[in-house]
């Protein structure tokens, strides 16, 4: 495409989206939204087993720098970003490669996984994810050893991009699937606590998912 060469603004306007191909994929684009009005009907094995692997699960055995892909990027492909689900029963740590939780934590920390003062929208939603940065990974990569991934105002803002792709990932799913989905703040200092984390992990954000409410 050859642009006008010009001094001035250009303007240029954009034909309509044509979705032909693109498959449930368009349809997942077009349906994605947050929503905060989430029922406490649990979601089944299956459909936690498939958000996981949508949201961060592995993909293909060979990914870059000879580590295993993910379905959300990173950096250097640290994989740094942990994810923590929190249920009714426990809470537990996903473990991508072998595609299974294991828990961490007897008890249900489903409410520090949402801010004080965030009301009761979703308060008794089946599944927040919590999303925990871990540092060791971005400075002990298996990929590119780039010198910023040991800086720590460079290292803020690889794992705030990575944990945006994961959740994004997880709206798709929720999207294409029926599902809510709801990206928020939560008790970072209570959630550390209680799981237990090194001072080389920061709890950064959770995700709520499950069914909407009914209107």
């Amino acid at each position: 495409m050859r642009l006008p060469r010009t001094s001035g603004p250009v303007r240029i306007a954009l034909p309509a989206p044509v979705w032909r191909g693109l498959g449930p994929l368009a349809a997942a684009l077009r349906a994605r939204r947050t929503i905060r009005a989430i029922s406490s009907r649990e979601l089944s094995l299956q459909r936690l087993s498939e958000l996981l692997w949508a949201a961060f699960g592995v993909n293909r055995h060979r990914g870059p720098f000879g580590a295993v892909g993910r379905t959300a990027a990173s950096a250097s492909n640290s994989q740094e970003i942990d994810l923590y689900v929190a249920l009714a029963q426990g809470t537990y740590h996903y473990e991508p490669h072998r595609h299974r939780l294991v828990r961490v934590v007897a008890s249900d920390l489903r409410s520090f996984a949402l801010n004080r003062g965030q009301g009761a929208l979703g308060a008794q939603a089946p599944v927040r994810i919590i999303y925990v940065a871990d540092l060791h990974r971005l400075t002990h990569t298996t990929g590119f050893d780039e010198p910023g991934l040991r800086r720590s105002a460079v290292q803020r803002a690889y794992y705030y991009v990575d944990t945006g792709l994961i959740a994004a990932n997880v709206y798709l799913y929720a999207a294409a699937s029926g599902l809510a989905a709801w990206f928020h703040n939560c008790q970072r200092a209570a959630l550390s606590s209680a799981l237990s984390l090194t001072d080389r992990q920061r709890v950064l954000f959770a995700q709520t998912v499950g069914y909407p409410s009914a209107p």
